[in-house]
C-alpha cells in the first residue's frame, strides 16, 4: 500500500466514522427534543448497536495497520494529516483498553439515565436516579483504570475535557478566584439591591421564541446550517460535521432573559463549532478543541458581548416591540437588571460573579466522589451545604439542587470546570480583541460580524488542528491569567453598583 492509496482509505474511513457519530447524536438529540416520552427503551437499542459497529470500526485490524502506517509515513504527511492520525490513534487506543461489552452497555446505561433523569427532575426525586448515578461514577472510575491506569481518575477526565487540567491545575485556579470573588460578593452585598422587575412578570413563550430567531440573525447563525429548539436544559450539539449544528433553549414565560440568555450562549457554541474550515468536514479535526475554548466561546458572547451596556441599547428597542410590559424600561435599567449580582440556586441562571461559585461546588463534588470520599447517595446533603456554606442560601429541593443539571446523566465527569476555565479565557481574549476592533462600537450597532470574523482567524477555523495551549498562545502571546477575568467583574460590578 502506498502513502497516496492510505490517505484515500483514510478519508474514506473518517466519512464512515462521521456517519456513525451523525446518527448517534441524531437519536441522542432526537431523545432531549420531541421524542415521545416512551421511546426510550428503543434509543437504547439502536445506540447499542450503533455503539458495537462503530467500536467495531475505530477498533478493527484493518483500522489499526491504516494508521500505525499512516504514523510510520509521517513525514510523507501535511500538518493536518499528522494532526489527524494522532487524534484518532489516541482516541482508538483508549477506546481498544475497554472491552467492547462494556463500552456498549455503558451507552444503553446513558441513554436510561437521560430519560431517568427528566423524570426525577421533575419530580424532585434524587433516589429514582440515584442507581444509575452510581453506576456512571463507577463506569467511569472503572474505564480511567483502563485507559490510563498510572493517573488519578478524575486527573484522566479532567485533561479528557481540557488538555492539561489536573486537580492541581483546578485547585489552584479556583484558590485564585476565591481569593477575590469572596470580597467582591460581599462588597455587593452591601450596596443598595438591584430592581430586576423588569425582566420579571409573564412574557409569553411564542413571542419569546420570536426574539431568539431575531437574536440568532443578529449573531449571524446560518439558519442553512444551525437550527433551533427546545428542551429541558438548553445546549447544543453538532451532528457528525460543522454543517449540521443544533441548539436548544428553554423558555420561562415569568423570565425573559433565561431564554434569550441561552440562545445567546449556545449560539456561541454553534458559532465556534460551524466554524471549522471547509476541508475539514468529516474529519477528526472538525468542531472545538476542548471544552474550556468552547466555553470560551459560548460564555464571551452570553455575558462579555450580550450584557454589555452598548448591546442592551441595542436589543432593548427590539424587547419593547414584543412585549408591550417593557415599553417604559430604560437602557440602564434593563442593563443593571441583567447584570444583578445575587446569590441563587440555579446554574444556568446565575450571575457573572456568583457563576463560578456554582461550578466551584460541582468540582469538589465530582472530585471526592471520584477518590471515594463522598457517596453518590450523599450527594444531595452535600450539594446543599456547600450552597449554603458558598452562596448562603437553602435548597428547597433536588429539582432546584443536584438534579438541576443533564450533565452526569450524559456522563459528562470533569466537565463543570470548563465553564469557569472558560470564562477566564474569554475575558483574557477580549483584552487582544480591543486591540484590533471597537467592541462596544459595534455591539451598540449589533454588528457581529466584525467579532465573528476576529474570532474564526483566530480559533474557529483550526478546529482541533492545535491544542489549547496552543490556541491560546497564538490568540494571547502571553501566559494564561485569571486576573484578567477577576478585573472584568470588578469593572462590570462598578458599572452596575456604582463603587
Amino acid at each position: 500500500m502506498t502513502v497516496f492509496e492510505a490517505k484515500e482509505k483514510l478519508t474514506a474511513l473518517q466519512r464512515k466514522m462521521a456517519a456513525y457519530e451523525h446518527a448517534q447524536s441524531l437519536l441522542y438529540y432526537d431523545g432531549c427534543t420531541s421524542a415521545p416520552k416512551g421511546s426510550a427503551g428503543t434509543r437504547a437499542n439502536s445506540l447499542s448497536i450503533l455503539s458495537e459497529e462503530s467500536y467495531k470500526l475505530y477498533t478493527g485490524e484493518e483500522t489499526v495497520q491504516l494508521l500505525e502506517f499512516l504514523d510510520a509515513h509521517k513525514d510523507e504527511l501535511n500538518e493536518k494529516e499528522q494532526r489527524i492520525v494522532y487524534l484518532l490513534l489516541k482516541d482508538i487506543r483508549e477506546m481498544a483498553k475497554i472491552p467492547m461489552d462494556e463500552y456498549v452497555a455503558y451507552q444503553e446505561l446513558l441513554v436510561k439515565a437521560d430519560d431517568v433523569w427528566h423524570t426525577a427532575k421533575e419530580t424532585s426525586d434524587f433516589a429514582l436516579f440515584e442507581l444509575y448515578l452510581q453506576q456512571i461514577f463507577d463506569t467511569n472510575r472503572k474505564f480511567a483504570g483502563y485507559i490510563a491506569p498510572e493517573k488519578d481518575p478524575y486527573d484522566h477526565y479532567l485533561n479528557e475535557y481540557e488538555e492539561g487540567l489536573s486537580r492541581e491545575v483546578c485547585d489552584r485556579f479556583f484558590d485564585t478566584l476565591k481569593a477575590r470573588l469572596v470580597p467582591l460578593i460581599r462588597k455587593v452585598g452591601e450596596m443598595p439591591q438591584v430592581d430586576t422587575s423588569c425582566i420579571k412578570g409573564h412574557f409569553i413563550a411564542q413571542d419569546q421564541e420570536k426574539l431568539a430567531h431575531w437574536v440568532m440573525r443578529v449573531m449571524c447563525l446560518d439558519p442553512a446550517h444551525i437550527a433551533l429548539s427546545t428542551t429541558e436544559h438548553p445546549f447544543t450539539t453538532s451532528l457528525g460535521s460543522h454543517e449540521d449544528v443544533r441548539i436548544t433553549t428553554h423558555y420561562y414565560e415569568e423570565n425573559v432573559s433565561y431564554s434569550m440568555f441561552s440562545v445567546i450562549h449556545e449560539g456561541g457554541h454553534a458559532l465556534y463549532d460551524s466554524g471549522s474550515a471547509e476541508d475539514m468536514a468529516f474529519t477528526a479535526l472538525d468542531g472545538g478543541i476542548s471544552m474550556g475554548i468552547h466555553e470560551s466561546q459560548s460564555r464571551f458572547y452570553e455575558n462579555i458581548l450580550g450584557r454589555s451596556k452598548a448591546f442592551c441599547g441595542y436589543v432593548l428597542p427590539a424587547m419593547k416591540a414584543l412585549f408591550p410590559q417593557m415599553l417604559d424600561v430604560t437602557e440602564d435599567e434593563f442593563f443593571k437588571a441583567i447584570n444583578v449580582v445575587e446569590p441563587s440556586l440555579i446554574r444556568t441562571e446565575a450571575d457573572e460573579v456568583t457563576y463560578c461559585l456554582h461550578v466551584l461546588i460541582r468540582y469538589e463534588i465530582e472530585k471526592r466522589v471520584m477518590a471515594g470520599e463522598l457517596a453518590v447517595h450523599d450527594i444531595p446533603a452535600e450539594w446543599n451545604r456547600l450552597y449554603k456554606e458558598y452562596l448562603g442560601i437553602d435548597v428547597p429541593d433536588d429539582k432546584h439542587g443536584c438534579l438541576q443539571d443533564s450533565h452526569w446523566s450524559g456522563g459528562l465527569i470533569g466537565y463543570f470546570p470548563s465553564y469557569a476555565i472558560g470564562s477566564a479565557y474569554g475575558a483574557q481574549f477580549l483584552q487582544k480583541m480591543k486591540q484590533d476592533l471597537d467592541v462596544d462600537a459595534l455591539m451598540a450597532k449589533g454588528d457581529f460580524a466584525p467579532v465573528n470574523a476576529w474570532l474564526k482567524d483566530k480559533i474557529w477555523q483550526y478546529g482541533r488542528l492545535y491544542t489549547p495551549a496552543q490556541i491560546l498562545d497564538n490568540v494571547l502571546g502571553e501566559p494564561f491569567d485569571p486576573n484578567y477575568y477577576l478585573d472584568y467583574l470588578e469593572e462590570k460590578c462598578k458599572a452596575v453598583y456604582g463603587f
